[in-house]
């Protein structure tokens, strides 16, 4: 039987000569296993539902063999094939965009080629968004992703969905939206009962659309519940490089100081002023960690106009220069170590 109509995993398929829909799932060292177990675990289930199976699965590397995820979980996989036969190719970020092993052009055009889909998931879709340069805007990834490109491109200017289409590719936000990618995939192929069945087991209430805004990513505030405490999370994401005030952030809210630091307190245990630090400190030590921006740029860029490697250190424990020079120790790691 063909690469292309056998499940993997234990799934075994009934003897009926059937329509079988195959999804390679293409992983590389230190890959995210949220993302390949909600691409697996969707079809493993889709499949289990059915009477009759219709999907397949095959995890692929460069190499082949075992490969290991961020979790230190393995799966094993199959190497590249010149011709594949699959009808969809799902590439699994890894948490670095910059891995090399993302850069896989050759391997998505021999996918749409032969006229399959290709879906990118966070960093690779950031490594094919970085090379498509001006002509990738409005394309997706994950919003930390987006946040690096903008610092390094300048141009970049992402649409915050969970996912965009362009041609056969689809580049996608990643994480647990990789669930609703799946499951919109999959509704191509099974009746609606059977695919609200597969996201009740899920416990998966909506299936968002491509054009879902992705939730935390700096367009959209949290969901905390109260209306103004949102807003104001949102306007505090927005004003990242050039903090406000907090008197300009009630005035903006419409509501008084005391009662932005009782919403505070009530929903996130803290102050606005602190929370304001720490998420401007999130968004630094990001840029430090995946840019080559100086660290006083990082401190600017993230408006800390003096005084950054001290607030850095009494946050975090570690000066903003040993944490780059451990990361960079760690990137240049030799890969049997």
């Amino acid at each position: 039987m063909s690469t292309r109509s056998q499940p993997r995993s234990g799934n075994s398929l009934p003897a009926s000569d059937h329509r079988v829909w195959h999804f390679d799932v293409i992983v590389s060292d230190g890959f995210v296993l949220t993302e390949a177990a909600a691409v697996v675990d969707a079809l493993r289930t889709t499949n289990r539902v059915l009477a009759t199976p219709v999907f397949g699965w095959t995890y692929r590397s460069e190499n082949g063999g075992p490969v290991q995820s961020l979790s230190e979980a393995f799966v094993n996989t199959e190497p590249f094939i010149d011709k594949p036969a699959a009808d969809y190719a799902f590439i699994i970020g890894n948490s670095d965009p910059d891995c090399a092993e993302l850069s896989l052009g050759l391997v998505i055009s021999s996918y749409t080629y032969r006229n399959a889909q290709v879906f990118l998931l966070a960093e690779a879709a950031s490594r094919y968004i970085k090379q498509r340069g001006e002509s990738a805007s409005k394309l997706s990834t994950h919003w930390e992703n987006s946040v690096i490109l903008r610092e390094r491109m300048g141009l970049f200017d992402a649409d915050n969905a969970i996912a965009s289409e362009d041609g056969q590719i689809v580049t996608c936000a990643g994480m647990s939206t990789t669930l609703d990618v799946v499951l919109a995939v999959i509704r191509r192929h099974i009746s609606a009962a059977a695919l609200m069945t597969v996201a009740n087991i899920f416990l998966h209430e909506k299936i968002r659309d491509f054009s879902t805004r992705q939730p935390f990513g700096g367009d959209q505030g949290t969901t905390t519940g109260d209306r103004e405490l949102d807003q104001c999370i949102e306007i505090m994401q927005s004003n990242i490089e050039d903090p406000l005030p907090i008197s300009e952030l009630v005035a903006a809210l419409g509501i008084s100081n005391r009662s932005l630091e009782r919403k505070f307190r009530t929903f996130l245990g803290t102050t606005p002023n602190t929370y304001y630090r720490e998420l401007r400190l999130a968004k630094a030590n990001n840029l430090l960690l995946n840019t080559t921006l100086s660290v006083g740029e990082v401190g600017l860029a993230c408006g800390f106009s003096n005084g950054f490697s001290s607030l850095y250190k009494s946050f975090f424990g570690i000066t903003p220069f040993v944490i780059r020079k451990q990361r960079r120790a760690k990137c240049f790691k030799p890969a049997n170590v």
